[in-house]
């Protein structure tokens, strides 16, 4: 038994200094576009998380949210306690399948859209978060080249994270981390509606 602790300490030795050799030249700090896509369940959730920690950090985080209408969710309970740190903006109007008003749903996008901007533009932020904006470009309701010269041109240190299944190509090359969410096993297939704390 000593001798397996002996041979996992060396291991673990060697992979602590590669992993302070790596660490070493990372010292540049910028602010990131980050894409969560995929089928999978979680790109809101994992998003919604990194706007609690940068709350936790004592930044200023602006939430947009396309397609979602405002209910009661558990984030905007969340959110609320924190109104000096939060911006919570659900924009939508349900899903195009629930709307059925192709023209609508394009002036409700841009509203939202409109919102994106202020807030990217506006320094009193550190952090963006476009929620579905990817369905939304999707479905063609803006026009990528328009989004895409925006968050080209966002304050270097701004944080802006865009969520939604079916991640634009372009977008996804101008990202700095792009995380794809694969969908192996959802409740909803077996007849489990949406619960409050998992799914809102």
């Amino acid at each position: 038994m000593e001798r397996s602790d002996e041979r996992h300490n060396e291991k673990m030795k060697k992979k602590q200094a590669a992993h302070e050799k790596i660490m070493a030249n990372k010292t540049r700090e910028q602010g990131l576009l980050i894409v969560h896509t995929g089928k999978g369940k979680g790109k809101t959730t994992a998003a919604l998380g990194m706007v609690v920690r940068a709350i936790g950090h004592g930044m200023k985080v602006g939430v947009v949210q396309f397609v979602k209408r405002a209910m009661a969710t558990g984030e905007k309970a969340v959110f609320d306690a924190f109104p000096d740190r939060v911006e919570f903006r659900p924009m939508g109007e349900g899903f195009t399948w629930n709307t059925q008003d192709r023209a609508r749903d394009i002036a409700v996008a841009r509203q939202a859209w409109e919102e994106v901007k202020r807030m990217i533009a506006d320094p009193a932020y550190q952090m963006v978060l476009a929620d579905e904006l990817n369905i939304v470009l999707r479905y063609d309701y803006l026009p990528l080249e328009e989004v895409l010269e925006v968050l080209a041109a966002k304050p270097e240190m701004k944080h802006v994270i865009v969520t939604g299944r079916n991640a634009p190509e372009p977008l996804m090359e101008a990202a700095d981390l792009v995380t794809e969410m694969a969908l192996v096993k959802h409740p909803f297939r077996s007849g489990v509606k949406a619960q409050p704390g998992i799914e809102f």
